[in-house]
Formats: structure tokens, C-alpha cells, sequence
């Protein structure tokens, strides 16, 4: 995110300016933006569209295995990460004291945009071992 458009959502968040006048300042920052004059680099693989999470249970008691796909669209967690960003910093603190209550210890102010698409870069095919011998989990993006 340029400093331009920084200032211009902390401005909104302190607010100095109105939603609508942020919008436009933000449109109008876009329009001076200089072309990239470098070509976008080119991906072996297209980019993933959802986290999965699959849980296999093949106990061998006889009752049919269990099994849990869960796909999360990516899109939503991007959204999610951007949507982040423009809270004002003093509800930040607030949300972060309640998740960490709640005994989830994510601090929403260290979450970046970059920082996600590093992590789906770097997740192509994890497998974790259960302590349960029978059972998988697999997370992976497809």
C-alpha cells in the first residue's frame, strides 16, 4: 500500500475526511500511478482459488471412515486481510483484546496483504500428522 493511500484512510479513520472523500482521493491517487513499465512475471502453476482442509479418519472399528473437505475461497481471506487494514487503529486494540480473550492470539494490526500471498505461495501440499495413527490432515490450496 503506497503512503498516499495510507494517509488517506488514516485521515478517514480519524476523521477528517468523509468515506465519499476518501474514495475519491484514493481514485484519484490510482489515476496518477505511472504504468508499470515492467511486463507481470509469468506463473508455472494458476493461482489458487481455495484453502482446503481435509481430515481422514480410517479407524479400523468397522463404522465407515470419516471424512471432512472443507474450501475456503482464498478471495474471502484476501478480503478479509484488506478489510483489516482500514480499521481504525483504535478498534484494532479493542478486536484484538477480544479474539485473545476468546484465546485466538492473532494481532490484526501485524496482518499485511504480502504476507498472505507469501503463505499460499509457500502451502502447495502440507500434511500434518494427527496423534491418532488412523487419521490425516491435510491442508493444501487448489
Amino acid at each position: 500500500m503506497s503512503e498516499q493511500r495510507r494517509q488517506v484512510l488514516e485521515m478517514l479513520a480519524e476523521g477528517k475526511v468523509t468515506a465519499d472523500e476518501a474514495e475519491r482521493l484514493i481514485a484519484a491517487l490510482e489515476r496518477d500511478q505511472p504504468a508499470p513499465s515492467q511486463p507481470v512475471a509469468v506463473r508455472d502453476k494458476p493461482r489458487p482459488k481455495y484453502l482446503r482442509v481435509v481430515v481422514e479418519d480410517s479407524s479400523s472399528d468397522g463404522s465407515e471412515p470419516t471424512r471432512v473437505n472443507i474450501r475456503v475461497p482464498l478471495q474471502l481471506l484476501r478480503a478479509g486481510v484488506r478489510l483489516a487494514s482500514i480499521i481504525p487503529p483504535r478498534a484494532l486494540t479493542r478486536v484484538n483484546e477480544e479474539l485473545s480473550k476468546s484465546g485466538i492470539p492473532i494481532d490484526l494490526t501485524e496482518l499485511k496483504p504480502q504476507q498472505l500471498e507469501d503463505l499460499v505461495e509457500h502451502l502447495d501440499d502440507l500434511t500434518i500428522d494427527v496423534d491418532d495413527p488412523t487419521a490425516t490432515v491435510r491442508i493444501f490450496c487448489d
